[in-house]
């Protein structure tokens, strides 16, 4: 699989919400490494620069799990936009974590709290960077 790909002002606000939740522990150590781990080993671009078909913040993704066939669409956020009722995921949530980074039709095993599940990205329906939003 190729190389995760982040927007450079994502990963800066990413990592600057990271170390906010953990000096209030509202994540815990065990998230904060998960996710420092998938910007760490990231490839940082400038906005400009992000490829249509990655998922990057603030990105309206359609997904499959496929252990079940299940379809879902929702919007990747910074967890003080975070919203179920208007399908608004934090970025701290597990799904979250899993696709940030990735591209249309990659295939992602992650561990979600119902176990161990298969991802595939279907569809970006927007990405900021391909709107020419570059300051979400």
């Amino acid at each position: 699989m190729s190389k995760l790909i982040i927007n450079r002002l994502d990963y800066v606000r990413i990592k600057q919400c990271i170390s906010e939740a953990s000096q209030v522990k509202s994540i815990t150590k065990a998230e904060a490494e998960k996710l420092m781990n998938e910007l760490n080993s990231a490839s940082i671009v400038d906005p400009d620069a992000v490829p249509s078909n990655v998922v990057t913040m603030n990105s309206i993704v359609k997904l499959s799990f496929l252990n079940s066939n299940k379809q879902v669409q929702f919007q990747i956020v910074y967890p003080d936009q975070a919203n179920l009722r208007e399908n608004k995921i934090s970025i701290f949530s597990p799904i979250a974590t899993a696709l940030i980074g990735y591209k249309v039709r990659d295939e992602i095993e992650w561990i979600v709290p119902a176990g161990l599940t298969r991802i595939r990205i279907d569809e970006i329906i927007y990405q900021p960077e391909a709107a020419g939003d570059y300051n979400l």
